[in-house]
Formats: structure tokens, sequence, C-alpha cells
């Protein structure tokens, strides 16, 4: 009989934040796969838990996740860990869960800390609808193109940056999604928590002269003219409006899939419309 993958969120910061389920089964595992095992094994001595380690991480996840796999299946237990908050957000815990469930291996996950969660109620923007991005690409061209794409949406936006890649990040979301509300937040459940709540352009001129400083989560206020913008656009044929999009940088790919999605046609039609452009 195979055994059972539990994902088990850790603390992001406070370790009084972990619940004493995950420490329940943190103790009765076989196995507990971590992204970083000399972090794992902190917390561990700190709640006097001994147990078999192995890494699983974003460059191993291949290989490791064979062997975890073929672990399970004798009839081990493993527990799954990142370094902080809920593994399988933007890590590569979400590779061994949907092969476990390829696998018909059971998996059970226990809730927790979510740094995102925390960072978005503590926001102050609108929580009822919300678009995870995590990590935006370290390529400033492919940067650009996605926050391109996602900038008509109109639900909040959560992104995971770093602190070197901060300042042209907001630089980028001044130019393309315009003046809108943002949260800042960092050092999440620990002494020094901070939250940010200001605008992306006063964001960017604060980092203009102060320097960034941990890992940060943007929350970001969802586009709230679309609907205006959309209307602006009815008189425009499908060709003039796919014209329109390439005038303001969007790729000739996107743009007629946006306007097949606006309109409620098939790609191919509006394609047929732009074959010379």
């Amino acid at each position: 009989m195979a055994g059972k993958l539990y994902v088990c969120p850790t603390p992001i910061g406070n370790l009084e934040d972990i619940t004493y389920r995950t420490l329940k089964v943190l103790e009765e595992v076989d196995l507990i796969a971590a992204e970083d095992t000399r972090h794992t094994l902190k917390l561990l001595n700190h709640f006097n838990i001994t147990k078999a380690l192995t890494s699983y991480h974003d460059h191993n996840r291949n290989t490791k996740g064979a062997v975890l796999i073929e672990e399970l299946n004798s009839g081990k237990n493993i527990a799954l860990v990142s370094d902080a908050g809920m593994p399988g957000i933007s890590d590569p815990g979400e590779d061994i869960v949907r092969e476990c469930i390829e696998n018909n291996i059971e998996v059970e996950v226990l809730p927790g800390a979510s740094a995102f969660v925390i960072a978005l109620v503590g926001s102050g923007i609108e929580t009822r609808r919300f678009t995870f991005e995590g990590f935006l690409d370290r390529d400033k061209k492919k940067k650009k193109k996605r926050l391109e794409e996602i900038k008509n949406i109109e639900s909040t936006l959560i992104i995971y940056e770093s602190p070197h890649r901060l300042k042209e990040t907001l630089k980028l979301m001044s130019e393309i999604l315009g003046e809108r509300n943002i949260s800042l937040c960092r050092e999440l459940t620990k002494k020094h928590e901070e939250y940010i709540r200001t605008t992306i352009e006063s964001a960017r001129k604060y980092y203009e002269e102060n320097d960034p400083r941990g890992e940060y989560i943007l929350i970001v206020e969802g586009n709230k003219n679309v609907e205006e913008e959309k209307n602006s656009y009815e008189h425009l044929s499908e060709r003039e409006y796919v014209k329109l999009l390439l005038k303001e940088g969007m790729s000739k790919k996107d743009a007629i899939k946006t306007v097949a999605r606006e309109r409620s046609l098939k790609k191919d039609i509006v394609y047929k419309q732009v074959l010379d452009l």
C-alpha cells in the first residue's frame, strides 16, 4: 500500500505560527523532503524533532521527484516543506503534488502560513477577487511583455519581487499599469514587519532614494478603468483595434488574442483581417 504525501506549511518568520497538526505530522512521517535541509533542520531542532531529511528543490526536482514517488509507492509517508510558508506556491512543490496525483498517491494539504494571503489581507486593497502572478520574469523585455498582458485585469494583482529588481519593476509598473494603489509588504510576521501603502509612482520615487531590503510582496490594485477603455474601442473594427494595440506596444499575437476575446470571436477570424500588418 502506498504512503501519503503531507504538504506542510512552515512559519514565514515567527516560529509560533506553526500548527500543532504540522508538528504532529513532522514527528510521525518517515521522511521530510525540504527545500533547504539546513534551514529545516533548525526548525526541527527548535521543536526537538529528529527525522530523516532529504532535499527537494528547484534544481533537483526532476530526478528527486522520481525518487520520492518510489519511496511513497514503497509505503513511506513523506512530509513536504519549503523554507517558509505553503509548499507549492511559486516553488517546485506543485510538481511533486501533480506527480502524486498522476500516480494515485494520496496528498493531504495542511492549513497554515502563506505570505501572500497575509500581505493581501493587510494591504487594504480589494480582496474579493485577486490574481496571483508570483515572480515576474527576470528578463526586462519578458517582464515588460507580461505587465502589458496583465494591465487590463480588473482583480487585485499579487506579485513577488526580490530587492535588487524592485526598482526596475516599479518603474515598468508606473509606465505600463499607470497610477494605482499598491501595498509593498516585507518581513511579514517578523519583528520589523512593514507595509508601505501608497501609489505605484510614489513607491517608485521612494525607492529612488531608499534601498529595498528583503523579499517583497506587491499587492497592486486592479484596473478600474478597463470597462471604460473597452467602451472607447467599440467603434473600431477588429482590424483597427489590432492596429491600435500594436501601436501601444503589444505583440501581434497578443493583440489578436485580446481582440478575439473582447469581441467573442475566434482568433482565426481576427487573424485573417490583419494578415498584412
